[in-house]
């Protein structure tokens, strides 16, 4: 038996299951401490099902608490940027193109020095370790805790970045350090970004890791707990507390493959309606589909791994305005239980249309009697409409897709939409989430330049496959069940010595026991 939880902005989830069985699920507000969230959503979960703390085996758990801390600019600790690169790469300083305010939440603290390795692994420049020692001294001067170090082409030769490791950790013990090669994929700028941001979450990622195995302590679960990151894959509560950048979109990813299983559905889109948006994702093999752009997370690019996801201001709580021709997208959020017309309040949203065209029964019905006809017709059209525009944007081709409904919000689309062979609402719907997390399996990737002289591709992509594979099987996947899931190939016609970029993704079942 496992657990899945997921801790969204407005509630906590949490399914428990049984194999591929949902045993049951619940939800509950969640709180500002996270921790007294998950204990009163998995007691009542526990209450529900009578089922003994000694009968869990794992226990899963998808966060936003990162991704809110970036985007609201909360609880982020002042970063040593050092750059190893000069005298390749003076043309950008670091964190260049960032939003102002969160460069100077970060503290602009950036140091460029030499070093840095082609492509190949020929050096661009020894390393300055001379330099790395007056950046430990200038790191103590300002009391910094946290640090992010990038090389030139480190995914490829990580030594530089190691070795930096090592001269800033004699120097200051205590510092919390973010690697480049560990966090990012090839592309410069944005692996830097991305582990700046990494070393700006060093000390939340602790307290969220605590608050979450206090919460199982609390309730006697001696279960080992894993925490799900953006590919839909599995991370262990040490690894989160190093790579906290790896969780940003774990909550969309959850969803839709909770809705993959629910469903049964492995090629379809995924419409996850929440209190405030809507999430659109595309299934392919029963995983979302990965970006292939660089991604915005809070007005910063990034490169790591993250589904292809559009979100949408449509939500249960989104207001709706013009006699219903336009919705959102504003939100009342959590506040719905006060504000929406049905509970007493005062402001017309998504949920008091469902309900006034007879569609749910939700609330004190009599409450929203005197919402005009047309204006109930209009609403109903405009998010029906918004929801087909998303999943068209989304596909890859005209051909149409099942759509699967999910989230606390499906509800809000009661037909059939053009842009669907059909539309699925599974059981469960509302709790996909936590179901996702309860399925997450581990995985292992592979993403660096390779030179093909000499050898064959053939030689070279069974090489990559064996790592990646190994890759999953070090994280705690089952060798046995492990998949190759997703092979890019790019040739790089710019780099001599027919250089191909490679990248391969494997996944596993997760050992229990």
């Amino acid at each position: 038996m496992r657990i899945g939880i997921d801790v969204g902005g407005t509630n906590t989830d949490a399914a428990l299951m049984d194999g591929p069985a949902v045993v049951a699920a619940c939800k509950s507000p969640t709180t500002a401490d996270v921790g007294s969230g998950i204990v009163a959503v998995l007691r009542k979960l526990l209450d529900m099902t009578g089922v003994s703390v000694s009968q869990i085996q794992a226990v899963m758990i998808g966060t936003t608490h990162f991704t809110n801390a970036v985007v609201e600019r909360k609880r982020l600790l002042e970063v040593a940027a050092v750059r190893l690169g000069l005298p390749a790469t003076k043309g950008l300083p670091p964190m260049t193109d960032w939003p102002g305010d969160l460069a100077d939440t970060l503290g602009r603290h950036t140091f460029m020095l030499r070093g840095g390795h082609e492509f190949d692994g020929r050096k661009i420049a020894p390393l300055d370790e001379a330099g790395l020692i007056g950046v430990a001294r200038t790191i103590r001067e300002r009391g910094l805790k946290s640090a992010a170090v990038t090389s030139v082409f480190s995914p490829v030769t990580p030594e530089m970045e190691l070795r930096a490791a090592e001269i800033l950790k004699n120097e200051v013990p205590e510092i919390a350090l973010s690697l480049s090669h560990e966090i990012g994929r090839v592309g410069f700028l944005e692996r830097e970004n991305a582990s700046i941001m990494n070393a700006s979450l060093a000390d939340l990622s602790q307290k969220v890791v605590s608050s979450f195995r206090n919460a199982l302590r609390e309730l006697s679960i001696g279960a080992p707990f894993y925490i799900s990151q953006n590919d839909g894959t599995l991370m262990t509560p040490d690894y989160v507390e190093r790579y906290p950048v790896l969780t940003f979109a774990s909550g969309p990813t959850n969803s839709m493959r909770g809705a993959a299983m629910l469903a049964g559905e492995k090629e379809a889109m995924v419409v996850d309606i929440g209190g405030t948006t809507s999430d659109v994702g595309m299934l392919m093999q029963g995983f979302p589909r990965e970006s292939a752009v660089a991604v915005d997370i809070g007005g910063v690019r990034t490169n790591f791994r993250m589904p292809d996801v559009l979100a949408i201001g449509l939500g249960g709580g989104s207001l709706v305005r013009d006699g219903g021709a336009r919705i959102g997208p504003d939100s009342v959020g959590y506040e719905i239980t006060s504000r929406a017309l049905v509970f007493g309040g005062d402001t017309l949203t998504t949920t008091d249309i469902v309900v006034a065209a007879g569609l749910e029964d939700i609330g004190d019905r009599s409450r929203v009697a005197h919402i005009p006809a047309k204006t109930i017709e209009t609403a109903l059209d405009t998010m029906h409409r918004m929801v087909d525009e998303a999943v068209d944007r989304m596909k890859t081709s005209a051909d149409p897709l099942p759509v699967i409904l999910v989230g606390g919000g499906n509800i809000l689309v009661s037909r059939d939409l053009p842009s669907a062979s059909k539309v699925i609402r599974p059981e469960n719907a509302s709790v996909a989430n936590a179901i996702g997390a309860a399925i997450a399996q581990v995985g292992g990737e592979v993403d660096r330049i390779f030179s093909l002289e000499g050898t064959s591709r053939e030689v070279v992509l069974a090489g990559a496959k064996a790592e990646a594979s190994e890759r999953a099987a070090r994280a705690g996947a089952d060798p046995a069940s492990v998949k190759i899931m997703d092979i890019e190939e790019v040739p790089l016609a710019y780099l001599p010595g027919s250089a191909t970029r490679i990248r391969v993704k494997a996944v596993g079942d997760l050992v229990i026991g």
